[in-house]
């Protein structure tokens, strides 16, 4: 296998660690949110900040998918080139 190959198995395999972390933090956005009739309108003071907390968190882990996405297809374009 070559350093390239490595190093992309290495991306894939970071990328799919990455996707479970923003599937499990959406699933509890979800949770979260219908606990109170679909809303944060309902949620304690301390509810809405865990819920921005997780927000975020969920933001940063699809910048993480986007970079990854992109640098996996500009390596894939590169071999093909």
């Amino acid at each position: 296998m070559t350093d390239n190959q490595k190093d992309d198995l290495n991306k894939v395999q970071m990328y799919r660690s990455i996707v479970l972390q923003y599937e499990a933090v959406d699933a509890e956005i979800d949770a979260l949110i219908m606990t109170h009739g679909g809303g944060s309108e309902k949620m304690t003071d301390e509810e809405r900040a865990r819920y921005r907390e997780l927000a975020n968190r969920r933001d940063e882990l699809l910048n993480e998918m986007r970079l990854l996405e992109k640098q996996l297809l500009d390596d894939e374009d590169e071999t093909t080139a």
